[in-house]
């Protein structure tokens, strides 16, 4: 078996793959409410292409692929593109990255493809919170669709929520309370520098030291073992079985055991969230290159992977692509 190692001896196993830069909802520390600078649709990755690229990276050692957006369930032929991913030689552990609007449409078609895995993300329980952070009132979509996506037997579902200052940081206890009660894992995940509105400041951060101090209020959290490369410090709720994760990327990085590469949907490939440099995956393979060429890129990328994303260090540069563009 091929493994992608770094010079700093990281074993590189997971591969994001963005299917579109396109959302549905306009959450506010992504995208602005009138945000239009969408990648033009001759240069995203053809379902041909995404196959492609995600066979060569099983070969070279990928065994885990997420598929994120943008919004993935926006791609009409997101069933199809699950199955074809399901049925790769060595085929890798398939997960997805959704907002659920639509979810509740395509959950069992999905799992019929295979997908057995999702993280859904929701930020609060109150609907006009949600109009507010999303600028869509469509709270009750997601709801719709974390029903199906349990009625299709799809597990484990994974709760994703950021929460932001003076809007909705009381909610964590509140959504930790929800989530338990309908046997959902949740994560809370600090806000990032990458929303395309270049509005993040750290003083309006939500820390990861906060989210722990509001939980402790109600419930008790006891470390779990064997993080690896999760980038969520899990604990116990209550003695367990039930955790939550805490994803304390800019104050707790965990970029000494990360094991992720990025795809973006029009076929850059990534190092980090917060590469400035990109390989070209796209013109390649369109100019004829070989699937050695392309597995080449792979290696390459992996071995000028940073120790760091470097959003501590006072030079730090924000990538001029939105986290939408990127893949979450």
């Amino acid at each position: 078996m091929k493994t992608l190692i770094d010079t700093y001896g990281r074993v590189h196993r997971n591969l994001r793959v963005s299917l579109t830069d396109r959302c549905n909802l306009r959450c506010t520390y992504c995208m602005p409410h009138d945000f239009a600078a969408w990648l033009p649709s001759e240069h995203q990755l053809t379902t041909d292409e995404l196959v492609r690229v995600i066979e060569i990276a099983v070969s070279e050692g990928i065994n885990e692929v997420r598929l994120t957006g943008g919004e993935p369930l926006l791609r009409p032929d997101i069933v199809e593109i699950v199955a074809r991913i399901n049925a790769i030689k060595n085929a890798p552990t398939l997960t997805m990255t959704t907002n659920a609007l639509t979810l509740e449409k395509v959950a069992k078609p999905l799992a019929d493809a295979g997908l057995t895995r999702i993280n859904i993300s929701l930020d609060t329980l109150d609907r006009d919170r949600f109009k507010v952070m999303t600028h869509r009132d469509r709270i009750d979509d997601v709801f719709a669709g974390i029903k199906s996506a349990q009625d299709a037997g799809i597990d484990p579902i994974k709760i994703n929520a950021v929460l932001l200052k003076g809007v909705n940081s009381d909610e964590a206890p509140a959504l930790l309370e929800w989530a338990l009660t309908n046997d959902l894992a949740l994560r809370f995940i600090e806000q990032m520098p990458l929303d395309a509105g270049g509005i993040w400041e750290r003083s309006s951060l939500v820390m990861a030291d906060d989210i722990y101090a509001d939980l402790s209020q109600k419930y008790e959290l006891t470390p779990c073992d064997g993080r690896g490369s999760s980038p969520a410090e899990e604990f116990f709720v209550n003695g367990g079985p039930a955790t939550v994760g805490i994803i304390g990327s800019v104050t707790r990085p965990f970029c000494g055991a990360c094991d992720r590469l990025r795809l973006t949907s029009d076929g850059q490939l990534r190092s980090c969230l917060f590469s400035l440099e990109e390989m070209d995956l796209r013109t390649a393979m369109r100019s004829g290159a070989s699937d050695e060429d392309i597995a080449q890129r792979f290696r390459k990328t992996v071995a000028d992977k940073l120790p760091g994303h470097g959003i501590n260090d006072p030079k730090f540069i924000q990538p001029q692509r939105p986290m939408s563009a990127i893949g979450g």
